[in-house]
């Protein structure tokens, strides 16, 4: 299954019939006239992605200041997009899930023999307690994606949807959405200083306190006692992957073992990335939230829908 590339709109707006105010639009994807493509504009008003903005057009759902609009149409700022109720009730049926990955499994497509986790999607691992009034048909697997990634060895909520809208909000360029994290850390004392923070490596104190642990024999409990405060502080900010600087995070002891991190940002492997920089080594990762959407006692392997009134 090909993972689609959706980029953020903004909020999306309640009425079917959406004036385009001025000044609201990207000028940089403009035309020399100030127009713009309906299905990018309609992207961009959160009323569809383009890729279903492209479907409806072609099926006559969309009108332009009254008019049937055709494909490709450039549309002005102070035009007016109508878009019909066959593509609302289109949009109604598709369908967001949530999935707790277990360890072993990819979240997008198959690779070195591990199987995707939307192959966990099916009847008999739909939870139990799941309330949401849906009914799973495997039509619902058509075009559901990954709205961002959980690694190979990592557990915890994933997101899959058929709603481009929902992928935007997630995964967009722009996104800022929150994921929280309970990682269970060992400290090995022997952090990439270099990277971490050059200074710190001079200074005695410090360096005469990892000198002490040894990096073949890591501490594996009551490893807040050990670690440093002044690498806890940079793991919040002051880190550098590759070759730029991390935005804030927030990271504190959940207890003497783990730590809880909520992060607005996904780079690949990142949390374990940022541990590696400070002496610390991920021995288990598990993302507990996305958004206001919490993994709850959802059971690894298992799925429910998002409910109707759920907003991430």
């Amino acid at each position: 299954m090909t993972t689609p590339t959706f980029r953020r709109a903004p909020k999306p707006e309640t009425a079917n019939r959406a004036p385009i105010p001025a000044g609201q639009t990207n000028t940089a994807a403009h035309g020399a006239n100030g127009t713009i493509r309906l299905n990018k504009r309609m992207s961009e008003l959160g009323l569809a992605s383009r890729r279903e903005a492209d479907d409806w057009i072609g099926k006559g759902w969309v009108k332009v200041n009254g008019q049937v609009a055709p494909m490709g149409l450039q549309v002005k700022p102070d035009d007016q997009i109508e878009v019909l109720p066959q593509a609302k009730g289109e949009q109604a049926k598709q369908v967001t899930i949530l999935l707790h990955k277990p360890i072993g499994w990819v979240s997008g497509q198959a690779e070195d023999g591990h199987e995707p986790a939307i192959k966990l999607v099916q009847p008999q691992n739909r939870w139990r307690d799941d309330n949401a009034r849906f009914f799973f048909h495997p039509s619902q697997l058509k075009s559901l994606v990954p709205a961002g990634r959980l690694d190979i060895d990592s557990t915890g909520l994933l997101v899959l949807t058929q709603d481009g809208r929902i992928a935007r909000q997630l995964i967009g360029e722009d996104a800022v959405m929150e994921k929280e994290y309970l990682v269970r850390v060992a400290y090995t004392g022997a952090p990439n200083l270099a990277a971490a923070n050059s200074a710190a490596a001079t200074h005695a104190p410090l360096k005469k306190h990892l000198d002490a642990i040894d990096d073949q024999d890591p501490v594996t409990s009551d490893v807040q006692s050990v670690f440093p405060k002044a690498m806890l502080d940079k793991l919040r900010h002051g880190l550098s992957l590759d070759g730029q600087a991390l935005k804030p995070a927030q990271v504190n002891w959940q207890n003497p073992e783990q730590l809880r991190f909520v992060l607005t940002e996904g780079k690949k492997r990142q949390i374990r990335r940022m541990c590696e920089l400070v002496g610390l080594k991920v021995v288990g990762l598990k993302r507990v939230r996305v958004g206001q959407v919490m993994l709850g006692n959802l059971p690894a392997g298992q799925w429910r829908y998002l409910a109707p009134h759920e907003r991430f």
